[in-house]
Formats: C-alpha cells, structure tokens, sequence
C-alpha cells in the first residue's frame, strides 16, 4: 500500500481546517489548533501555527444565496444545449446529486418540449430542475408558445438564452404568478436563470420587468393588475451566467474581464433597485479544470456552468461518434460559425473544427446570401457545389423539404414571406442546412460526418488534458455529475493550497495536484463517505 503524504492527505479532507507549522523537512500539517509552542504562554500574542486554512466542503462554494434559492447542495449548473443534448438523463442525473440542469428545448418541436417536461416533472417531482428559452427572433409565436407550455405544466425554472433585449414571452413568463406572501413579501414563484455576455442586455434583466411590456401584456389579458403593479419589485432575473469564451452561441469575451463587469453591475443594480433578495453572478465559458473552477470562484462567481464538456458524457443525447470526437479535442479545434436560428443577422455560435467541414461551408453560405438577392443570381460553378456537397439536392427540392418543415411548425408566415421574397427563400434553404448539421452529429449520420456542427469551446480541450490517461479519458466512462464533483472538489483543494502559499506556506507540487477522482472518492473526502488511508495518499 503506498504511503500517504501528510500533506496531500491533509490538502485534500476539505471539510477540516488546516494548521501549518514549519519544520526543517518542509510544512507540518493538522487538523487541530496546536498548542502555545516552546517558550510560550498562553498570552503570547503570537500564534502557535504558521499558516491557516479554512475547511472549504464543497457545499460552501459560490453563494448560498443561489444554492439556497433552487434548494441545491452545490453551486453547480449543467448548462442546456440544444436540440436534446442536455437530456432529460443528464437533467435528471444532476438534480439526483444536488446539482442543477436545464433540458436543451432549443430547436425541438413544442411536443418533444412537452414530453420532456412530462418525463421530468413526474420523475424528479420537486426537485430542481429547469428548461431552456432560447430567444427566436424570426418566430415571437413559437417563443410564446415554448412559454405556455411551461407555464401550464408548473416549470418554475428557465434558463433564458441568447436574448437581446427582453420580449412579451419572457416578460410574461417572469411575471405570471406574482403575489405577496402572509408577511407581504413579493414571491415570484417563475424563476429565470439568464445567460449573457453583453453589459447592455445584463442591465435589462437585472431590471424590473420593462413596463411597457408590462402594460402590453396587462391589456392582453394575459397577466392581473395585482402581478403588473406587483412586477415594478422584482428583476427580470435574479440570477444571471455571465458567458465567456464559450460553445455555441458565444461573443468569446474573456472571463477575467467579463465577470468583474457583471459583479460590479450587479452591485449597482442592488443599490439601485433595492431588492430585497440578493442578486446572483455564475461564470460559464472555459471551466473544465481544478484551476478555472477556483479562479470562478475566487473571482467572486456565485456557481459555475459548463457545457462542452457534459456534451461528451454519456447522458448527453448525441451519437457515439460525435462524443469520441469531442474526447479527442484540443484546445485550438475550435471555429466560429454562423448560428442557423439567427442566420440573417449573422450571429456566429462556436463549433468543433476538428474531423467536420462544417464551419468552413456555413461560413460559405453565409457570405453567398450576404452578397447576392437570390440563389439564381449565385455563378453555376458555386450552385453546383451547394446542390451535390452541402444540400445533396437541387435548390428547389430543398426548398419544398424547407416548406414542409415550416408547415409540420404551424409557421407560415416564414413560407409566405419566401414566396415574395427569393432572398428570404435562399436563407430559409441555408438555415435548413445549418440546423439539420446539429442533427446529423446527434444521430450519427456517417455520410454526413464531415457536416457535423458539433457545439463546442477550448473547454473541451482544456478538460480533455487535464482527464488524459486518467479513467475520464474516454466517453464510456464520463457522467455529468462525476464531471462536477470533480471540478468542485479540485477547486476546493486549489483554494485551500492557494490560501497557505500566500501565507508564506511552500507546497510541494506533487501534493497539490488534483488528479480525476471517482465519486465516492470524493464524498469520501468531503466527509459524506468513510474515507481509507490508501485513497487519501493517492487518489489518482
């Protein structure tokens, strides 16, 4: 059995303090105060240690004031990828181990959407759990819609994606339901976890509901005078993801910056507003490490989001051969892509580049809707490589499969529009293309592997380095919340090594290193599991 390092076991039981003395062969750890050391009394005023560090369980990571609000044991959130990836499996997986995760309704049908929250709500009754709302732009019916159906099946919680400015849905979503409690407090019982990466769009949801929608939707009928006068005491969202360098849809904003903005505008807006529930900041974007875990929190984040490197667990509902892909990433097979549901105004999602052409052809696309009115105007040479490499039909057959789908969507106004517009026709065809490539990654189209658009951030490479060699290496064995605990626990360790080295404490490299952990290891040393000598010295 091998021998355990003092200091490596003491580093890693994160649920007891640590007291540092030093000796000639390097720090001396406990778990106890020690004594007044030689030639001291009790009254001496110096103390009888060298360095300190506090018990960090990972339940005390981030702000209670979000683990408390969604009744989670760790500030942890399984970000919702779209078209299905985030699985009710994997929703389920986190809600079972005292985490968070928000189902990818993003680009499903309302009755997929709809048996998804069917499937969830009868199993996890209770416990938390949440949708996606992904902003549509070009559809504001299916937008509202995605809201009934959650507000008629009781969803409490959505994570409200890559809107830009707030809509009649989402404000009629946050609002609905509004009322004051016994002690004539205002209760929200419609949560919205929002994720942005714009300062300006920030603002918006750490303010009230905006009272024009507001009225608007008062003269609908759609909401009560009490929950349009109740609405001027609450932001539209209490918890906001500040998104960095992220996969799909993304601005690549660097994290270092752009969680200092939001935790200043979210100090602002308390003062402003003078809400009587604390406002929330996680990070997402990039953490796939011990080290960008701690750096999240010890910048101040209130939990962290991740979700490129869940894509790659075996809940995550996409094809084998896609999840082997993502395990063989490096951090620079990452490229910018245009996003099919916001094609015309090129908003760009980011993409794996690594064993796909995709993101070379989308970006071909949209330069060809960008410079010519209609797909006849296009020379014959490029008309041709667009019918046999990318549709695998000609133009007009494509487009009478892109009608059908708009049809099977109760949407015709997008057809209507195209028969009068060619310019709009063309980008529906490209659009049809862009949002079918997710779908062939997911189901494991093989003849159109080289189309895959696989979402995906440098996180993915970041993690697979860091997992190398380790059992996490390969997809088979990668579950969502072992991901988790794994990234928490190894933030808990860094911080607590990073707390003694500014204490003037040298650690040996060898015993702050955090190494791929299996689950009970881990509650093992988080004091929830008995814990033995061998797996504390290495727990590799």
């Amino acid at each position: 059995m091998t021998r355990p390092d003092p200091v490596r076991s003491a580093l890693f039981q994160i649920s007891r303090p640590i007291f540092v003395t030093k000796k000639n062969n390097g720090p001396h750890m406990s778990h106890d105060l020690p004594g007044p050391r030689s030639g001291q009394t009790e009254k001496s005023q110096a103390l009888p240690f060298d360095g300190f560090a506090p018990a960090i369980p990972l339940s005390a990571l981030g702000d209670p004031a979000f683990t408390a609000r969604h009744h989670l044991k760790y500030p942890y959130v399984a970000g919702a990828m779209a078209n299905g990836i985030a699985s009710v499996e994997m929703v389920q997986a986190m809600a079972k181990n005292g985490m968070i995760g928000f189902f990818g309704a993003g680009g499903l049908s309302l009755s997929k959407i709809e048996q998804a929250v069917v499937t969830l709500t009868s199993r996890l009754k209770d416990a938390p759990f949440g949708f996606n709302l992904i902003h549509s732009p070009t559809d504001s019916d299916l937008e509202t819609a995605t809201v009934q159906l959650y507000l008629n099946h009781g969803i409490r919680r959505i994570s409200a994606a890559a809107f830009m400015r707030m809509t009649p849905a989402l404000v009629y979503y946050r609002v609905k339901g509004l009322h004051k409690d016994m002690d004539g407090q205002v209760k929200a019982p419609n949560q919205v976890v929002a994720k942005v990466s714009r300062i300006e769009v920030a603002r918006q949801f750490f303010a009230p509901p905006p009272r024009k929608l507001v009225h608007m939707l008062l003269e609908k009928k759609w909401i009560t005078q009490e929950e349009a006068d109740l609405s001027r005491f609450i932001p539209m969202a209490q918890d906001l993801t500040a998104e960095a360098d992220s996969g799909g849809h993304t601005d690549n904003r660097p994290a270092l910056a752009l969680l200092p903005t939001m935790l200043a505008l979210k100090q602002q807006c308390m003062d402003e507003y003078h809400y009587t529930d604390p406002l929330c900041v996680g990070l997402a974007g990039g953490i796939a490490t011990p080290e960008s875990a701690a750096a999240a929190f010890a910048m101040g984040a209130a939990y962290i989001l991740t979700g490129s490197i869940n894509q790659s667990c075996v809940e995550a509902d996409i094809s084998d051969d896609v999840k082997t892909l993502l395990c063989q990433a490096e951090q620079a097979d990452v490229a910018m892509a245009p996003a099919a549901d916001m094609f015309e105004i090129g908003a760009r999602v980011q993409v794996l580049k690594r064993g796909t052409l995709f993101a070379m052809r989308a970006e071909k696309l949209y330069q060809l809707y960008r410079t010519y009115a209609r797909f006849e105007d296009i020379p014959e040479k490029q008309r041709q490589e667009i019918e046999t490499q990318l549709l695998k039909t000609d133009f007009e057959r494509a487009w009478q499969s892109t009608r059908a789908f708009f049809e099977s969507r109760h949407q015709p106004a997008q057809i209507q529009k195209a028969q009068t517009d060619p310019k709009h026709k063309m980008a529906l065809v490209f659009r049809s293309y862009l949002g079918q490539s997710s779908r062939w990654a997911i189901q494991g189209i093989l003849e159109r592997k080289m189309d895959y658009q696989i979402w995906c951030g440098p996180a993915m490479g970041a993690f697979n380095q860091w997992a190398k060699n380790s059992f996490l290496a390969g997809p088979e064995h990668r579950k969502t919340s072992d991901l988790a605990l794994n990234l928490l626990f190894g933030a808990s360790v860094t911080l607590r090594a990073m707390m003694l080295k500014t204490q003037g404490v040298v650690l040996p490299p060898s015993a702050t290193a955090v190494y791929p952990m299996k689950k009970n290891d881990i509650l093992a040393l988080a004091g929830s599991l008995p814990q033995s000598d061998s797996m504390a010295a290495d727990p590799m």
